[in-house]
């Protein structure tokens, strides 16, 4: 290369460090500051790079995967994602059992970046051999060379985000953070980033957005698993019918629910207030917010972190189409607030 020129040898140097945006407009009547983490600045578009990135040079640097190998990854999409974009990068096969639920944009833009997919059904248990978990391990059973990823329950996902995310947050609010919000499925995320947290400030709160459905805030707060709590719900990415090893539920304060509907709705406010075209997780995030500030959670002097997991491009025929929307009856056509489309002829 030239000398001089300035660039990255690969978009794997891109993952990280990600912006945190100040929120100006969504929240103008809530009490408290409020700042975006915003996942979507990653190469792949949501924060599961990081712990592609991490999971697959750990493995490296340990001798499992070797040149030519396979990857598995159980996923609803965004995960499988990041590990296709790294495994092209370092020429590994991969091999994804994703979920039904997950968007036809998300499974097409697997397909793109050269992973075989399997699509399981989503209402299944856990348990059963259709479901993308149990799919995902007979296939590395019956691969040689394969390594399964299995990010519900390995601790190198918490790990990444207690070594990235949760080092750059405290940076970048110069330790004046008061309150972490962030959805949890895996619960990496927020168990990674709250463990740094809670070790540079104990009194920092938080607190993870759940869906109904789920079964994580009942968890949380009695310590069992209720297969009555379990219903279908529509958010990707968002609560689980399993307990992950992955999330560390001593480090959370406490959860949240959000409804399917009002995180679809709120994901498009924040894509009209804000600018910020975001997932449909990231809608529940903030939805969380919202509920979290009438139920009287910050103060004035609060300076609270959401982050963001991912980009909005990923739900176009999801929560960004009115016909999905109005499928789902989320839509009052009377009523709904929309931008006209005019074709001039």
């Amino acid at each position: 290369m030239k000398e001089g020129i300035k660039a990255h040898d690969s978009v794997l140097e891109l993952i990280g460090n990600t912006p945190l945006v100040k929120l100006q407009n969504i929240t103008s009547k809530m009490k408290g500051n409020y700042f975006a983490k915003v996942e979507a600045f990653n190469p792949g578009h949501s924060t599961k790079d990081r712990i592609a990135l991490y999971i697959i040079e750990q493995a490296e640097k340990k001798g499992i995967l070797k040149p030519g190998d396979t990857i598995i990854e159980t996923t609803s999409g965004n995960t499988g994602f990041s590990i296709a974009m790294v495994s092209i990068i370092k020429g590994y096969n991969c091999i994804l059992a994703v979920s039904s639920k997950s968007s036809k944009d998300k499974i097409d833009m697997l397909k793109t970046m050269g992973a075989k997919v399997y699509v399981c059904p989503a209402h299944v248990s856990a348990d059963d051999p259709r479901s993308y978990y149990e799919v995902a391990k007979r296939l590395h059973k019956e691969i040689k060379g394969s390594v399964y990823i299995n990010q519900y329950f390995n601790e190198l996902n918490t790990d990444t985000h207690y070594h990235t995310t949760g080092p750059e947050i405290w940076e970048q609010t110069n330790g004046a953070i008061t309150h972490l919000v962030a959805c949890s499925g895996t619960g990496g995320t927020i168990s990674g980033t709250a463990r740094f947290l809670k070790e540079q400030n104990p009194s920092i709160k938080i607190i993870g957005i759940d869906a109904f459905g789920s079964v994580l805030q009942k968890y949380h707060q009695t310590g069992e698993f209720d297969a009555n709590e379990i219903y279908p719900y529509r958010i990707e990415g968002l609560g689980k019918n399993l307990i992950p090893t992955a999330t560390d539920f001593d480090v959370i304060d406490s959860f949240i629910k959000v409804t399917d509907e009002n995180s679809a709705h709120t994901a498009r406010e924040l894509a009209r207030t804000e600018g910020l075209f975001v997932g449909y997780t990231s809608g529940a995030a903030m939805q969380g917010l919202k509920q979290l500030d009438e139920n009287g959670t910050f103060t004035n002097e609060s300076n609270v972190v959401v982050i963001f997991p991912d980009h909005g491009s990923r739900y176009m025929s999801k929560i960004y189409s009115n016909d999905w929307m109005e499928q789902q009856g989320f839509i009052d056509t009377e009523t709904e607030e929309t931008v006209a489309i005019e074709y001039i002829k």
